[in-house]
């Protein structure tokens, strides 16, 4: 544990900002550009995680580990939301037999 603390204190604080803003926007890019509902996942998901390596580097920056705690809950969450998820789309692939999402519009009633 000692090993990560001294490498996040040798880097930058503002180097994990500025990796995390860059996740972050992609994520967000491929939620609002791409139409595959496996894709906008797998953004949703880097989102998440780039939220966590904040998280995780301001703890450590800090030098308290309630934010570690809130990562590991996080990325509880995270699994669950992907089961979830993959469960939807695999009930809609077998409707439609595609996971654009355009199509998806068409099955409200």
């Amino acid at each position: 544990m000692g090993e990560v603390n001294s490498f996040i204190q040798v880097v930058p604080l503002e180097y994990f900002i500025i990796l995390s803003s860059v996740l972050f926007c992609l994520g967000v890019l491929g939620v609002l550009i791409r139409k595959n509902a496996i894709i906008i996942l797998g953004c949703v998901e880097l989102m998440l995680n780039s939220v966590n390596l904040l998280l995780a580097a301001f703890s450590s920056y800090k030098g308290d580990g309630n934010g570690q705690i809130l990562v590991f809950f996080i990325m509880v969450v995270a699994a669950a939301e992907v089961a979830v998820g993959l469960a939807i789309i695999a009930m809609l692939y077998r409707n439609t037999k595609s996971v654009d999402i355009s199509i998806f519009n068409k099955l409200r009633g």
